[in-house]
């Protein structure tokens, strides 16, 4: 979605410092470090509850799950954020202070080391207790372990070859220390960021069981035990109207507990008091309010009913009067790229799409720079390939950022014709050659097919349904027609999986959950959950050899140039369509409000929330 001054504590390359330094300029913008939202200067308006917070949610965004392992459909930030400020990891790498460094004062380890041949990580862990009073210990840590490892599959941070499998053995040293074992030497940067942060002490006391009924047992130590645990806990966390009076969810080790949570997705955190850690909430209570659209939410920072909103970009121009009302305005910007996943293995257009002439021609159809600067209110970038490209990195190639395919009708025009489409009687594209001759339509692609999409959009923004306006206009210029499928946030996420071509799952063609962004990345931006083949989050099936391989070899070498080459491999072949990457939201926080710098990664941490004295 922000960086270092900076001296990361893990041995990070020269290359991510160097970004540090770039990316300190966004966080060090934050709310956090302006006068009037966490300055001495700013104060309190009269009538402030003070003892609490209240959070605006983006627009059709609604908690759906709260098990502390995320699964397909169930990824969003939200839900993420919510588990962590109930369940507190070993530790996290995130820019919530201002930089992007690892953080080892939000979670239970207080020390972490790698050993000098970078073969394995040993954690020390704080003298910490669930909200029960049991001590928390490497039990809990196994417990997590043998859940993730067992079900794999069904986790949604899973990739082949990837956390669990590239870990060869962990010991368990005593009650507070573990040492994972890798089964080679990785990039740090990637290790830190991207996998160590998974891991996340569960109570084994309170949920190694099959049922609600149930007894406690070592049943995780086995694969089907795990197995059976996983799908408890599962299906627990399936019945949202339970989450609140559930007593699973009431053992935690965060700085909140769950007070409350609604049919709507309202959601009430309350500050655990028996938290013993270092990140202790600085208010009684945080409300997460859900919105069914941005209208609503702003009626509501209107009338002052919201601590921590947002606007649409398109109301950027009357940021003076949100100023007046006692805000500040605080763009938050992501470490993130947003794009629309072709489905290719959709079983009407699958071989179609994964005709590259196909991708480009649409892509050059799409006029970014002015949707941004019109549409967004110059709230959104241009995207032009797989490495987040609003701040300067070591891992962003020329290629990439050139645009190999800006905006050009005629050459959009001019690739279908090369390759044997005609328009039909109404205007619209129609496969006349098939084959695979250069001027044929391509592979697998039959004669007769219609250049008729369907694209699944999130609903509740305002800019994203100006964007495919523009965006159905200059398709239509070139004979492509578009309609839309409209719904929110998380039925989009639900309905967009990985498939095979015969299962009733796979008629989604495009899909786009991208108006804040679509996919927010550690500070390492390797691609190998959304674009390695078969990957978890890799919606559209994309396959590409020579992408998997330079993705590897990002995971195992420091040299930025191997981020380079991937990032202009991917901007060239275009696994998804590129589209503007808009700010996760345009804060609006109420003076006197702190703790609120940004994190790029687009968490957030309410236990960090709460209100000048």
């Amino acid at each position: 979605m922000s960086n270092d001054r900076k001296r990361l504590k893990v041995g990070l390359a020269a290359g991510i410092t160097a970004f540090a330094l770039l990316l300190t300029g966004c966080a060090g913008g934050g709310a956090g470090d302006k006068p009037g939202a966490s300055g001495s200067a700013a104060t309190v308006a009269a009538g402030v509850d003070t003892t609490t917070v209240n959070y605006a949610l983006p627009p059709n965004s609604t908690p759906n799950w709260i098990l502390p392992i995320g699964v397909a459909g169930k990824m969003a930030t939200h839900n993420s954020s919510i588990a962590q400020a109930l369940w507190s990891p070993m530790m996290t790498f995130d820019g919530s202070k201002g930089e992007m460094k690892l953080d080892l004062e939000t979670g239970i380890a207080d020390k972490m080391d790698y050993a000098a041949d970078g073969k394995s990580v040993t954690f020390h862990m704080r003298d910490m207790h669930w909200s029960d009073g049991t001590a928390i210990t490497t039990r809990d840590v196994e417990f997590w372990f043998n859940l993730i490892k067992a079900n794999k599959e069904a986790w949604g941070g899973y990739k082949e070859g990837r956390l669990p499998d590239n870990i060869t053995d962990i010991d368990y040293t005593d009650d507070t220390t573990f040492t994972l074992t890798f089964d080679k030497v990785y990039n740090q940067d990637w290790m830190s960021s991207t996998q160590l942060t998974s891991i996340r002490p569960l109570p084994h006391h309170a949920w190694a069981k099959t049922s609600d009924e149930g007894k406690i047992g070592d049943a995780d130590r086995t694969a089907e035990g795990a197995k059976e645990i996983f799908a408890y806990l599962n299906k627990s966390s399936e019945d949202m109207a339970s989450y609140a009076t559930n007593p699973l969810w009431k053992t935690v080790s965060g700085p909140f507990t769950l007070g409350a949570f609604d049919n709507a997705g309202k959601t009430t955190l309350t500050k655990n008091e028996k938290y013993d850690g270092k990140d202790a909430a600085q208010v009684t209570t945080v409300n997460l309010l859900p919105f069914t659209s941005a209208d609503a939410e702003v009626n509501l920072l209107r009338s002052k009913g919201v601590d921590y909103g947002y606007i649409p970009t398109s109301l950027m121009d009357q940021k003076n009067q949100f100023e007046s009302n006692g805000y500040q305005v605080d763009p938050w910007e992501g470490w993130a790229v947003t794009y629309m996943p072709y489905n290719f293995n959709n079983p009407k257009l699958g071989n179609t799409f994964k005709q590259l002439y196909v991708r480009q021609a649409l892509q050059s159809a799409i006029d970014q720079p002015t949707i941004s600067k019109v549409v967004w209110k110059g709230g959104a970038n241009p995207v032009f390939g797989p490495v987040p490209q609003d701040i300067p990195s070591p891992y962003l190639s020329e290629a990439q950022k050139n645009n190999p395919y800006p905006f050009d009708i005629e050459k959009a025009k001019k690739l279908f014709a090369d390759h044997g489409w005609k328009p039909g009687a109404d205007g619209v594209l129609v496969c006349e050659e098939a084959g695979t001759a250069e001027n044929q339509c391509g592979e697998g692609v039959e004669a007769g097919t219609k250049m008729d999409l369907t694209m699944m959009v999130q609903s509740g923004s305002d800019e994203a349904d100006k964007q495919f306006a523009a965006m159905q206009s200059s398709f239509r210029d070139i004979g492509v027609a578009v309609t839309f499928d409209r719904a929110p946030l998380n039925t989009v996420l639900n309905n967009t999986a990985p498939c095979k071509a015969d299962s009733a799952e796979c008629k989604w063609e495009f899909s786009y959950f991208g108006a804040a962004g679509s996919w927010y990345f550690p500070a390492y931006p390797t691609g190998e959950r959304i674009f390695g083949t078969d990957a978890s989050v890799n919606f559209g099936n994309y396959s590409n050899a020579d992408a998997d391989k330079l993705m590897d070899e990002a995971l195992t070498t420091n040299d930025p140039a191997t981020m380079q080459k991937y990032s202009a491999l991917l901007a060239e072949q275009l696994p998804v369509m590129w589209l503007p990457n808009p700010v996760y939201q345009v804060s609006v926080i109420r003076d006197g409000m702190t703790g609120t710098t940004q994190d790029p990664t687009a968490n957030f941490f309410p236990q960090r929330w709460g209100w000048n004295k």
